[in-house]
């Protein structure tokens, strides 16, 4: 690969993550939900809507410490956007779910990724769409390993 190539690939992978940041930020953090940040919507999203999870399941999918995903738990809490209850099996586990609020914002977040994903795929064919998910894999094999 040449050093323009290189330039040219560091430049677009830059842009595109900060454009992503932007949009996502524009579109999902704005009236109902304007006091919360992209990353509180991440760790809403990492609850999730099915069983309540423990705070070690979500710093995991997070890729955060316990202690560091507390600070933010204790504000979405705060903001009634998350629940925290004991576990009835064992009372030292704490468990998460999300509130009606927490379950909106889940829901918006949802709409907007399916709403990107459709709006890149419209302008793929099948192999260009194929070729797309296979670098991007690669690309996430790479940033799984730093």
């Amino acid at each position: 690969m040449s050093v323009n190539q290189e330039n040219l690939l560091n430049d677009l992978l830059v842009m595109l993550f900060n454009e992503i940041l932007d949009v996502e930020q524009k579109a999902l953090i704005t009236g109902t939900f304007k006091e919360i940040s992209i990353n509180d919507m991440h760790i809403i999203d990492a609850i999730g809507i099915g069983e309540p999870k423990n705070m070690s399941t979500v710093a995991g999918e997070m890729a955060v410490t316990v202690g560091t995903l507390t600070t933010a738990i204790n504000n979405l809490v705060k903001k009634g956007y998350v629940s925290r209850v004991r576990s009835a099996q064992d009372k030292r586990v704490v468990l998460l779910s999300l509130t009606d609020k927490g379950l909106s914002a889940y829901e918006k977040h949802a709409a907007f990724h399916q709403k990107m994903v459709s709006t890149v795929m419209e302008g793929l064919d099948g192999q260009e769409m194929e070729v797309l998910a296979h670098a991007l894999e690669k690309l996430r094999g790479y940033f799984k390993v730093l």
